[in-house]
Order: C-alpha cells, then sequence, then structure tokens
C-alpha cells in the first residue's frame, strides 16, 4: 500500500469555519490541502483543476450547496471523494442522508455550543477517523499510521461452511453497516420482496436524527415498510427496524412476535446503536435461528456477535471487498471463518430471500 498525502479541498461558505478545518488538517500527517472554495459553483472549477482526493463539503451553502455539488461531481465522473460537513438539525440530517444515498463517504457534525477547546478536539477525532477511513478505503496506510499494512484477502467463498447446512427455519435478519450503509442499503431493501415473512433489524452507525432520516428514506425507496426504532414497538414480519441514533436496540420474544426495546447502554466498539450489541439479543431471541449480513464499514463491529450465533447454530453472510466503501467489518468476519457466503451488494438481498425460504422448507 502507498503512503502519498491525501490530497483535500475545504468548501464551506464560512471564512471562519474554513480556516478553522484548515488548522486542524494541517498538524495531520500525509494531509496536503490542495484549496478551497466558499460554495459549490466556486468548487466545480477549481476541483476540475486541482483534482482532489477528498473534500470536506459544507450540506448548507448559497449559490449551489452541498448535495447539488455532489450530485454535480457524479454528472461529470470527477474522481474526488466527499465527507459532507452537517449541522445536528432536521433541515442538515435530511441532506446529509440523501447525500450519503448518493455516494457520499462519509459526514462530520459541526460541534455546536460547549467548550472551545472541547469543540476543537471533537473535530479533530472526527476528521481523523474519517480521513483514516478514506486513506484504508484506497488501500493507504492512516494518518496516525502504527504497525504494519493491512493485507488484502482473496475473495469467494467464506471457509466457515462452503454449502449452508439444514437448520431451523429462520426467525429474522439482522444487517450490520457503517462507513458506506446507507448507500449500500438503499442498493439492498429495494430488492426485498414485500412478503418477506420475516422481520429485518438493521444497526447503522448513525448519530440521532440522522436514522430517522435514513428511515423515511428507505422506506420511500422499498416496498417493504422501513421503520426508526422505538420503544416497545413491535416488529412484525415484513418490517425492517432501523436502530435509533444514539440508543443500542434489543430484541426480546414476546409470545409468536418480537418486541423492541431501546437502552442507554455504554458504545460498544465505539459506537452505539452497535451490531454487537444487536445481534446477541437477536441470537438469544430467536435460539440461533437468524441470519446476520455485515456490510460495508470500518472497524469490528459485529465480528463477536456472528461467532456467538454461528455458535448457537445461525447463519452469517458478508459484503464482498470490491463492493465495500471501506472493508473492515466483513473482513473481520471474513479472516475469522464466520462468513457462509462473500456477496456483491447485488446479490444479498436474493441470497437473503433464499436462504428464508431454504431455512423454512428444511
Amino acid at each position: 500500500m502507498g503512503s502519498s498525502p491525501t490530497r483535500l479541498m475545504i468548501v464551506d461558505d464560512s471564512a471562519l469555519y474554513r480556516q478553522s478545518l484548515r488548522n486542524l488538517l494541517r498538524e495531520m500527517p500525509d494531509v496536503e490541502i490542495v484549496g478551497s472554495a466558499k460554495d459549490g459553483v466556486d468548487a466545480l472549477d477549481k476541483i476540475e483543476k486541482l483534482d482532489p482526493d477528498l473534500l470536506t463539503l459544507d450540506v448548507q451553502m448559497p449559490e449551489m450547496d452541498g448535495l447539488e455539488l455532489l450530485k454535480e461531481l457524479k454528472r461529470r465522473k470527477l474522481r474526488s471523494k466527499s465527507i459532507m460537513v452537517s449541522s445536528l438539525t432536521s433541515q442538515g440530517a435530511e441532506a446529509t442522508t440523501e447525500a450519503l444515498m448518493e455516494g457520499a463517504f462519509d459526514f462530520i457534525l459541526k460541534p455546536f455550543g460547549g467548550n472551545s477547546e472541547k469543540n476543537r478536539h471533537d473535530l479533530q477525532c472526527q476528521l481523523t477517523s474519517k480521513i483514516n477511513a478514506f486513506r484504508q478505503s484506497i488501500g493507504q496506510k492512516p494518518v496516525s499510521a502504527t504497525g504494519s499494512a493491512e493485507r488484502p484477502i482473496p475473495q469467494g467463498r467464506g471457509v466457515a461452511e462452503a454449502t449452508p447446512q439444514a437448520a431451523a427455519a429462520c426467525q429474522a435478519v439482522v444487517l450490520g453497516a457503517s462507513t458506506g450503509g446507507p448507500s449500500a442499503l438503499k442498493k439492498v431493501l429495494p430488492r426485498l420482496p414485500d412478503r418477506l415473512s420475516v422481520p429485518v433489524f438493521v444497526a447503522q452507525h448513525m448519530p440521532p436524527q440522522y436514522t430517522k432520516s435514513l428511515a423515511v428514506r428507505l422506506n420511500d425507496v422499498s416496498v417493504l415498510q422501513v421503520v426508526e426504532a422505538e420503544e416497545g414497538m413491535i416488529a412484525k414480519p415484513g418490517m425492517v427496524v432501523l436502530g435509533a441514533g444514539g440508543q443500542q436496540m434489543r430484541v426480546v420474544k414476546q409470545g409468536n412476535s418480537f418486541q423492541v426495546q431501546l437502552t442507554d447502554d455504554p458504545p460498544e466498539n465505539g459506537v452505539r446503536p452497535a451490531v454487537d450489541y444487536l445481534l446477541r439479543s437477536v441470537t438469544q431471541a430467536t435460539n440461533g435461528n437468524a441470519l446476520a449480513v455485515i456490510m460495508t464499514g470500518m472497524g469490528r463491529d459485529g465480528l463477536e456477535s456472528c461467532r456467538q450465533l454461528k455458535q448457537q447454530g445461525g447463519h452469517v453472510m458478508a459484503q464482498n471487498q470490491a463492493d465495500c466503501v471501506v472493508y473492515g467489518m466483513p473482513k473481520a468476519v471474513v479472516e475469522a471463518g464466520l462468513a457462509e457466503r462473500i456477496l456483491p451488494l447485488g446479490k444479498i438481498a436474493p441470497a437473503i430471500v433464499r436462504h428464508i425460504k431454504r431455512s423454512q422448507r428444511s
């Protein structure tokens, strides 16, 4: 893997915020600031000339906002990826969610209120995390690189089970995702049929408000009902329940149905909602008769709960490396030998349907 600097452009209508970002980014090794722009119109010409690897892209700007610029970049087939810079408001959440579904790499939140030094630290942590994820996605060392580079692994079927074994009927599906997840979910959920016989639970790493916007947008494009989790909700067959940002989601058996519970339990793997937290509860509620699908994202969230699910007789699939924005979470599951199938995005939904039908016939 290479270690060339990430060439970055700052796009924001606030001169003060552009300077704040510039000061923070200058402290990061292997980041080269190649330019800045005050809005989307100003940015377009500079992007074509400077060809940055990555943009920090303000969501709300005059003339041409961040979402409009993102769509124009796609139309012109420009290669620059975007980290959206969003405010924690309903309007900011909606626009950012749309940008993520249109292919933005990820987003960061503008700190609001509080101590200025804490805000600076929070912003620096967010930037470092997202830029590291971007560098990982293109095969470069992280900006705070330590240790050896990660080794790509071969694609194909997993080593846990070449052919899935017969089992009791699948009672639930769990999807886990992080970076790149909104766009991936947009490609998977609309391909699930309206007569799906089990509920689907989703843990997507996002903060409050953003999961609500994501659920609304996914519901718009899906035949299944997609909802943000609410305390005490009964998850019916054919319902997709998206974990609420900032809370942990667990599932308990209630008669022949599943009840959703939201808790303020601590983050796991640094996130809330966490895949591990959700999947452990689903494994218990279904006695292991569940399917987990681990999708694009940085880190290892989902690994330990997939291990537990397999031990209880459940099944695991993973998204393939080529289709992942960041091949971290699926890679951890694959390298542990837990994934029975490693699939491109376009084949995940059909594989879920086949698995459910096969398990119900056995």
